[in-house]
């Protein structure tokens, strides 16, 4: 089993920045993927970003030059920085993990999820 523990939602204002983080513990495997994904009222979950240990990511359309996802492996933590935020942005963020890394190119290929954060985006 694998525990993951997201942190840094919040509310912003429309051209503000926060960054979410995200923790796994539990039975984590040295090759894995990670990554964030977000689900807004009355929608469909949707990748965000995702990233295998290797340094592999993923980056839907929608925030490619906006937000940017990292990882520090000895930590088993992924963080997503998100700047320049839209309230289309608007919407609980999801962390996941999976222990095939080439899941971080999955739409939604994770085995395990967080109980989510949310992000609030005001214009």
């Amino acid at each position: 089993q694998v525990q993951l523990e997201e942190s840094g939602g919040g509310s912003v204002q429309a051209g503000g920045s926060l960054r979410l983080s995200c923790a796994a513990s539990g039975s984590i495997f040295s090759i894995n993927a990670m990554g964030w994904y977000r689900q807004a009222p009355g929608k469909q979950r949707e990748l965000v970003s995702a990233m295998s240990n290797s340094g592999s990511t993923n980056y839907a359309d929608s925030v490619k030059g906006r937000f940017s996802i990292s990882r520090d492996n000895a930590k088993n933590t992924v963080y997503l920085q998100m700047n320049s935020l839209k309230p289309e942005d608007t919407a609980v963020y999801f962390c996941g993990y999976s222990s095939d890394w080439s899941r971080y190119r999955a739409r939604d290929g994770m085995d395990y999820w967080g109980k989510g954060t949310l992000v609030t985006v005001s214009s």
